[in-house]
């Protein structure tokens, strides 16, 4: 099976983390995850076939806390 990496950006919302979607640039998926307004991470993650093996978040960025 072949092995490859791609980048994940992920994003908050009601309280779950919800897949954006994928690339194999870091710069596009780095360039989605800063125009996005709620909380993201940008993971690297490392799959053989369909199975994922290793995942890093690079970065967590966005809203932290609740506004009243």
């Amino acid at each position: 099976m072949a092995r490859f990496e791609q980048y994940e950006v992920w994003e908050v919302q009601e309280g779950r983390w919800n897949f954006v979607a994928s690339f194999t640039d870091f710069d596009t998926a780095y360039s989605i995850s800063r125009n996005r307004k709620d909380r993201v991470r940008l993971l690297k993650v490392t799959y053989e076939g369909s199975q994922m093996l290793e995942q890093e978040i690079i970065a967590e960025v966005g809203a932290t806390r609740i506004e009243p």
